[in-house]
């Protein structure tokens, strides 16, 4: 079964109902039709937004969250100074990732760089790495290697009027 794709004209006549819908929370067993690229690009969603994406970090995602919890709702010059002065592993590679969708939002959509806060920031659980150890009597047991996948979504504060 083929999904309909909306022409240009259709989108734009439709485009306070679409985004109304799209913006409307739903539980997570109630999926919504998702919007493909070209339907999002005309309706302008994802406009006010940068994203990046760090996969395959060595870390466990359950260290990462302890981390992550600190630096979640804040400006993007509060969580650079919050891991500056964290001595926790996961503190240089949260920078980049944040300087990189720091990046992605001023030069990708033209946002000004004073205004981000972190709207979204959450570690999953990547693919396990199994490393094998010799043990007693020649057996051999598992070395697990955890890793996760860290994704960040900087927003525009809303400016009050």
């Amino acid at each position: 079964m083929a999904k309909k794709v909306m022409s240009k004209s259709e989108l734009l006549e439709r485009r306070e109902e679409i985004i109304a819908e799209y913006r409307k929370p739903v539980r997570k067993s109630a999926k919504r039709r998702t919007l493909t690229k070209k339907e999002r690009k005309v309706l302008g969603i994802g406009r006010n937004e940068g994203k990046a994406t760090l996969r395959h970090l060595r870390m466990n995602a359950f260290k990462v969250n302890a981390l992550i919890k600190q630096v979640k709702g804040k400006t993007l010059e509060e969580a650079y100074a919050v891991l500056l002065y964290t001595p926790h592993g996961a503190a240089q590679p949260l920078t980049k990732l944040l300087k990189s969708a720091e990046a992605n939002a001023v030069n990708n959509n033209g946002l000004n760089a004073e205004d981000l806060y972190v709207a979204e920031l959450y570690a999953m659980q990547g693919p396990t790495l199994k490393r094998i150890r010799a043990r007693a009597k020649g057996q051999a047991t598992w070395i697990l290697k955890r890793t996760c996948h860290v994704h960040v979504v900087l927003k525009e504060k809303e400016q009050e009027v």
